[in-house]
């Protein structure tokens, strides 16, 4: 994911930069920085103004996973990190200033804050004076209005000739009906070293605006236009008695298997429960320990089979034989591994690190591997252990074997004649709210069967399909062990990258292991290091989670419309969702009919997310992924549009909250507290069902052939 003006793919050590950012709405003061600390092996997901965007830059270089595009007011950067105390200390002294804790491991959403600074000035004054400047050409991009929970808001996106000048400094003024007027500034925004436009968050106004001009500081003006209403459409009304609410807490993978079971039986004459075809690793590692003292010198020993196969608590040592003039050897007996150290004539033992590691690592029945711990190569072998090797696993409720991911299919003909549409969540498996929206449409769509005339016509007109999980073995490590696990558990790593103490960092990015516009086909947003929170994989399709998703597609062609669920900020997207960082070359761009569905059908499903509590998508935040977010290399809606020719949408749920105190909008993290996620829920399964209602009128005109 990307940083800066020239956005490129970046790769995660221990830093996540992960979410939308906040700026301090017209005249609001920003509140002073909070004193922000952490205990050194602390982990918060803190708010931070970065020194300059060279820092920026150097994060970037060193690797990061970014949920959300990081955004710049007045040269100024703000970022979302994943932190240890140690990490946000180092930051710190490199002239970074911690703004707010968001999130702490155990927390909820946090409030942010962020600061400004003056406009800057240079040359420009003097090249106007002289006359050796044109004056711009400016054209609105976007003008839109809206009403949520009482507050007016207004969004603008305004292009300049004077592309190549980053100073270009532009004021949006803006008209109300009843007569008020009122400006702010707009900021510029580039991608992949190419500029874009210049936007602004949206500004409170104080009724519905009429009219709005810009202006630049080179002297260009636009023409006046009048802002649309966004999203100028809703659902139709539920009726009398319609059920919804089926969401009572966060649901790990165990209870979203249990639930499809149970609706599987409730609901036999609208349910087929559908096994995926490719098993997943399940909630299983292999076992290690170190051997020695990993601040001294230290080899850490793996087992090659999961820790649930026998291999947690078999015990590893280190002997001295006592004899001189000894061989290094191992045996293993009795579930314990005895490596006896080499010595020389006089009795002193001389194995090294490296020499145990290479003793361990020969093919003797492949039981175990070692690697060096960093720093001990060649150091003298100590006398050690015994150790117990151990899976680090923390979630005792959860089965230790292959995990089969299901799928829900739902409506009155399952069989392949009317359209499909596939909805499907948790490919990132800290996103916690994402199966609550899936399950909660799911239900909706079948208890309101037996009692709503509606309902059941879409269900006689539409084949829904359903995964609630993509990806349950992150899901069940991001629950048990450690929150901000991004990615499945798959461990490519190699070497020295297998030390323990990367743990979290272990697995594969599945929302970058599909085929189109791919890492591997030189698209950016995606990496190569095993330790990213982007990791590709070894291959397209490499993984298991990323395979079910398209067999289920290409297993059921009438699957002509899905929605791909994720957390967190609040967006609504669809391809081309990756480019080339060299002059930004995009994949293919859709037709013009194409991107009128794409857009339409957004504009009904935003308006019914927001009937349930008023939450709206922003515009500037709905469009293609590669223009509205960051470029995602080897995404799944690219590869299901692409090459299945699905129209495919990206939902971000968890929307930025207005915060009428401070004047800023508010994140609220990818596990807030409860209350949170349900409401994202709710209203996000009312666009789901919207999607289906959209799906029943693509029909109308464009029938499934079988």
């Amino acid at each position: 994911m990307f940083v800066r003006r020239r956005w490129t793919a970046l790769a995660t050590t221990s830093i996540l930069i992960a979410a939308a950012l906040a700026h301090p709405g017209p005249g609001a003061a920003a509140p002073p920085s909070p004193a922000i600390t952490l205990a050194p092996t602390e982990t918060a997901l803190v708010r931070v103004r970065l020194a300059d965007r060279a820092q920026l830059d150097r994060l970037v270089a060193g690797g990061a996973d970014l949920a959300n595009r990081p955004r710049s007011r007045d040269g100024e950067w703000t970022a979302d990190l994943v932190l240890t105390g140690r990490q946000l200390a180092d930051l710190t002294r490199q002239g970074a200033t911690a703004v707010q804790v968001v999130q702490r491991a155990d927390d909820g959403a946090r409030h942010l804050a962020e600061s400004r600074r003056a406009a800057q000035e240079r040359t420009r004054a003097g090249l106007r004076t002289s006359g050796a400047a044109a004056v711009d050409t400016l054209q609105f991009l976007q003008a839109y209005w809206w009403t949520t929970g009482g507050r007016t808001f207004l969004q603008a996106q305004v292009a300049t000739t004077a592309t190549d000048d980053p100073d270009v400094e532009i004021t949006v003024s803006w008209r109300t009906a009843d007569g008020a007027t009122g400006s702010f500034p707009l900021y510029r925004f580039e991608d992949s070293g190419e500029y874009q436009y210049h936007y602004a968050l949206p500004q409170p106004v104080p009724s519905r605006p009429v009219q709005l001009t810009a202006t630049s500081t080179l002297g260009g003006t636009s023409r006046p236009v009048t802002p649309s209403l966004w999203p100028n459409a809703t659902p139709p009304p539920q009726p009398a008695g319609y059920q919804k609410d089926f969401i009572d807490a966060y649901l790990t993978p165990v209870d979203i298997k249990a639930r499809i079971a149970r609706l599987g039986r409730q609901y036999r004459d609208l349910v087929d429960v559908i096994d995926l075809p490719n098993k997943t690793q399940g909630y299983r590692r292999t076992a290690a320990a170190y051997l020695g003292d990993p601040a001294a010198a230290a080899v850490v020993v793996e087992s090659v089979r999961f820790g649930d196969q026998g291999m947690n608590g078999v015990q590893v040592r280190t002997v001295d034989p006592g004899r001189p003039n000894r061989p290094l050897n191992m045996r293993y007996r009795d579930r314990v591994l005895t490596i006896s150290l080499a010595t020389d004539g006089a009795g002193k033992v001389t194995s090294t690190t490296d020499d145990v590691a290479a003793l361990i690592n020969a093919p003797r029945g492949a039981r175990f591997r070692a690697t060096v711990e960093d720093g001990s190569a060649g150091l003298p072998m100590p006398v050690a252990g015994p150790v117990r090797l151990d899976d680090g696993l923390q979630g005792t409720e959860v089965p230790s074997r292959p995990w089969t991911v299901q799928a829900l299919r739902i409506g009155k003909h399952r069989d392949g004649s009317r359209i499909g549409v596939l909805a499907y969540s948790q490919e990132h498996a800290r996103e916690w709210a994402t199966p609550l929206v899936t399950l909660e449409f799911a239900e909706r769509l079948l208890a309101n069967a037996r009692t709503d005339a509606a309902t059941r016509r879409l269900l006689e007109q539409v084949d829904v399909f359903v995964i609630p999980t993509v990806n349950p073995d992150g899901a069940n490590y991001s629950f048990h062990d450690y929150n901000f696990q991004r990615k499945n558990l798959v461990n490519h790593c190699t070497g020295a990258s297998r030390d323990p103490k990367n743990r979290t960092m272990w697995g594969v990015d599945v929302n970058r292991n599909y085929t189109v516009g791919s890492l591997f086909d030189g698209y950016v947003g995606a990496s190569a290091n095993c330790l990213s929170g982007n990791y590709a994989g070894t291959a397209e399709l490499s993984e298991p989670e990323s395979r079910n998703v398209i067999d289920l597609a290409k297993a059921h062609p009438n699957i002509k419309l899905a929605m791909n669920v994720h957390s967190y900020g609040g967006y609504f997207m669809w391809p081309p969702g990756a480019y080339k960082a060299d002059g930004r070359v995009t994949l293919p761009r859709p037709s013009i009919d194409e991107s009128t569905l794409f857009l339409g059908s957004a504009r009904r499903i935003v308006g019914a997310i927001a009937a349930e509590r008023g939450t709206v998508t922003w515009p500037s935040q709905t469009g293609p992924v590669a223009d509205v977010l960051y470029s995602a290399a080897g995404n799944s809606a690219d590869q299901l549009y692409y090459e299945l020719g699905i129209f495919a949408w990206d939902f971000e749920v968890g929307n930025d909250r207005w915060n009428e105190t401070t004047g800023q909008w508010d994140g609220v993290g990818f596990q807030p507290p409860f209350d949170e996620a349900h409401a994202e829920a709710q209203e996000y399964a009312g666009g789901l069902v919207e999607l289906v209602r959209v799906a029943r009128d693509y029909a109308a005109d464009n029938p499934v052939r079988r």
